[in-house]
């Protein structure tokens, strides 16, 4: 398990360096002058001049890039055109609100997920098709249902109709109540889509397993249908929802910027959408970088897992 993992985070190394030439060539091989860009209509020549140097856009292409690696492995990814301060600490004041609310609704949505494909499975395998298709179809109608439009639901109802949840204010992950009531909504609407994929996965796992032999073997020496799920279908459907469910933390990293904008959140998505209308290229440039990053770094984890799962799975 050592060597793999190790093996594993030599192979990271030049996927994050592929990352970094992709990141930083959209910016040098985007249409037109970033710099002329960013200050906006009729700058001066001379602070044309002065913010090409500093955003190192009179080197050439390949010394410009060796510069920018550099940086990055050194964890400098340069500093904000607009703010005083280096990008490195833009993303690290944005980034724990962001993790936060993409990892509660991945633990929330892979827990319901597989609770709500198990009860699907085990109602099927009863011949209760009807509960099933209930539960099934209702999963599909959220899985359908446009992030951005349970968010402003939620927002019109619990917000401002009911008012048991604030929209705005000031946030500080140290408060941990204030920080549980800010995030309860986003994070409920964030879930609320995802689990019904890993349910509906989690449904069709569990009911091949059920048809297993072992399973049979099981019911036939006095199992009940409810402890050959949980004994022996359920551990062994996992694997398909542990694949799933890396992916599906890009998917709410994607989901996080619309419900950081709807709930005025301070997290990267927000910043994200700031720094593009301030043509703030820089930070542009580390945020795109670190989302690519931890969507490769979950993946990793979940390759990890595979282990963790089934002792049975042969990692090479």
């Amino acid at each position: 398990m050592l060597r793999y993992t190790l093996r594993r985070l030599a192979q990271l190394v030049p996927t994050v360096l592929g990352l970094v030439v992709v990141v930083y060539l959209v910016l040098r091989l985007a249409p037109g002058d970033p710099a002329v860009s960013a200050l906006g209509e009729n700058p001066t020549a001379e602070s044309v001049a002065r913010l090409r140097e500093r955003m190192g856009l009179n080197q050439g292409v390949i010394p410009g890039l060796l510069d920018y690696m550099g940086g990055v492995l050194r964890g400098d990814l340069g500093d904000s055109i607009v703010e005083t301060r280096s990008v490195s600490q833009i993303i690290g004041d944005s980034l724990p609100v962001t993790i936060v609310m993409a990892s509660a609704a991945l633990v929330l949505s892979v827990m319901l997920g597989v609770v709500l494909g198990a009860a699907a499975a085990y109602l099927s395998s009863r011949g209760r098709d009807a509960l099933d298709h209930g539960l099934t179809g209702g999963a599909i109608v959220m899985e359908a249902t446009p992030a951005f439009v349970l968010g402003l639901v939620g927002l019109l109802l619990f917000v401002l109709k009911l008012g048991w949840l604030p929209a705005t204010g000031i946030f500080d992950l140290v408060d941990i109540g204030n920080t549980a009531r800010r995030l309860a909504l986003p994070v409920a609407i964030l879930t609320v889509g995802s689990l019904a994929t890993i349910a509906r996965l989690a449904r069709t796992s569990i009911l091949e397993v059920l048809n297993e032999d072992y399973v049979r073997t099981a019911r036939s020496l006095g199992e009940s249908p409810f402890a050959a799920l949980r004994g022996h279908a359920l551990r062994n459907a996992l694997l398909p929802v542990m694949t799933l469910s890396g992916i599906t933390f890009g998917r709410l990293l994607g989901g996080t910027v619309v419900m950081e904008l709807i709930f005025t959140l301070p997290g990267m998505g927000t910043t994200l959408l700031k720094t593009i209308v301030d043509r703030d290229y820089p930070v542009v440039q580390g945020i795109v970088l670190v989302y690519a990053i931890l969507y490769v770094l979950v993946n990793l984890i979940t390759d990890l897992l595979y282990r963790r799962a089934d002792p049975r799975v042969v990692l090479t």
